[in-house]
């Protein structure tokens, strides 16, 4: 491209991205209020059933350009509306227009209908900043409160394009992640509040296509070659510095297996790849590594280095054992080359907040 006119094409780039973003926007609220306009019609029953497919056919006949307005489409819009109604991210909108007539800098007077509906303005939230196919995604198989939000926050924080969203979901990032900040040690959450949703307690690499048995050097050349999916899994605030990375302590060089650098927590993270099962002596190996981050590679405004353990398989008892003296920010996880059995991780959750809880009534 000539460089003299690089300037006005990222502004046009600039100007299209943000016209996409607020068709995008109104586009989530019409909907939220379609939804919410019909849920309303049909819990006073004024409508049923064959009134909303009745609306379906009036749309179809009168406005066939309009698209996503069958039945289907609008009993989302209502799901749309009845999953994050009371959610506290978006209650506030829905009391907002009450008072919205006393507001000096109210432009335009909210819409009257017939029945006394007022439309809500949830563009200010952060359900208007992913598209409706992310918001189909997520609330069609996402069971919880909890689990919704975490997969729309992620979305926005990751950018995630729908298929990659789909993916994590599939590869249930969310209960993972939960175990992995109930399994973390303390010492990087004292460092950091961002840490939360950061690590899990297992990586998947279905991506990798390994095939058993397999060796370190066979999932750290699969992990090199896929880099952009394997930050995918771990987060895009990863960045990337290097295989073997060299460190020299006396006389003697140490290679650390993968070497990122995280923006958000501003630390450098060590991985150390174990295709074989957790033992306590990989602990002391991989604290090693991060005194030594810490002294030869460490800047000055860098929190201090955490460690990542990737083992084929672990005994959770061993794992405690071997963490409990552990003063280095580092956690043991497994990884899978297979996607996991999102119901087996659930109950582990469960388990986990409920010793949990013991232990706080204790």
């Amino acid at each position: 491209m000539d460089n003299r006119f690089s300037d006005i094409i990222n502004l046009i780039q600039q100007a299209r991205s943000n016209a996409i973003r607020a068709v995008n926007t109104e586009l989530i609220n019409l909907y939220w209020n379609v939804g919410a306009y019909i849920k309303q019609k049909l819990s006073v029953a004024d409508w049923g059933d064959k009134t909303v497919d009745e609306l379906a056919l009036f749309i179809q006949r009168n406005n066939p350009e309009l698209k996503g307005f069958n039945r289907a489409g609008l009993y989302r819009m209502v799901q749309f509306y009845d999953t994050y109604a009371e959610v506290k991210f978006v209650a506030p909108a829905r009391r907002q227009m009450q008072n919205s007539d006393n507001q000096s800098n109210q432009i335009v007077a909210p819409v009257r209908t017939q029945f006394d509906f007022q439309p809500q303005d949830i563009r200010n939230t952060i359900l208007a900043q992913i598209s409706w196919t992310h918001h189909r995604t997520i609330f069609s198989r996402c069971k919880t409160e909890e689990e919704r939000e975490f997969y729309l926050r992620m979305a926005i924080k990751e950018n995630y394009s729908v298929r990659e969203l789909d993916r994590q979901i599939s590869a249930s990032l969310f209960e993972r992640t939960m175990i992995g900040n109930a399994k973390i040690s303390t010492l990087p959450k004292e460092l950091n509040t961002d840490i939360t949703n950061t690590f899990k307690d297992s990586y998947v690499f279905e991506f990798l296509n390994l095939t058993e048995p397999h060796s370190e050097s066979d999932l750290q050349k699969g992990l090199i070659k896929q880099m952009k999916n394997f930050i995918l899994e771990l987060g895009r605030d990863f960045i990337f510095i290097d295989e073997e990375y060299k460190v020299q302590v006396g006389n003697s060089d140490f290679y650390i297996d993968l070497v990122f650098y995280h923006r958000g927590l501003q630390c450098l993270v060590a991985f150390e790849l174990k295709a074989d099962t957790f033992k306590p002596e990989h602990l002391g190996q991989l604290n090693f590594y991060l005194e030594a981050l810490d002294r030869k590679e460490r800047k000055p405004h860098e929190n201090p280095s955490i460690g990542i353990l990737l083992c084929k398989d672990k005994q959770n008892e061993v794992v405690e054992f071997a963490l409990s003296r552990s003063l280095s920010p580092a956690m043991v996880a497994e990884y899978q080359t297979q996607l996991p059995d999102k119901r087996l991780l659930q109950q582990k959750l469960h388990e986990i907040f409920e010793n949990s809880n013991i232990k706080d009534v204790e």
